[in-house]
């Protein structure tokens, strides 16, 4: 059997990996090999990372509204135990951003969970 060169069909894959690398620093931009080997992980961690940036944006709220919390004289956890019994259904994205830029509204929600704990 003949043997049969790669032709445009190994140019164009080889191309395609290059432009993917294009940026990336030293001989990972500049050839095939290590270029391809650093996409692979570029990618990885790009589908890792997406699901990582739901859990680092979790954490910072939940951050964020202890903080606030705490000035309100409660705990993270009593003020969420608070609100479940108030039957107040806030996301923590929502609590967050209130705590950060609506103080007065924040406060007003720490007094019915604790009016609700007691």
């Amino acid at each position: 059997m003949p043997r049969v060169k790669g032709g445009y069909v190994a140019r164009r894959r080889r191309k395609k990996i290059l432009k993917l690398a294009k940026g990336y620093y030293g001989s990972k931009h500049t050839l095939f090999k290590s270029a391809q080997g650093q996409v692979m992980k570029s990618l990885l961690y790009a589908y890792r990372d997406r699901r990582q940036k739901k859990r680092d944006f979790r954490k910072l709220w939940i951050t964020r509204i202890n903080a606030a919390a705490r000035l309100n004289g409660l705990s993270y956890s009593r003020l969420m135990h608070g609100l479940k019994l108030a039957d107040i259904n806030v996301n923590r994205k929502m609590l967050a951003d209130l705590a950060v830029h609506d103080e007065k509204a924040f406060a007003e929600l720490a007094t019915k969970a604790k009016a609700q704990l007691k």
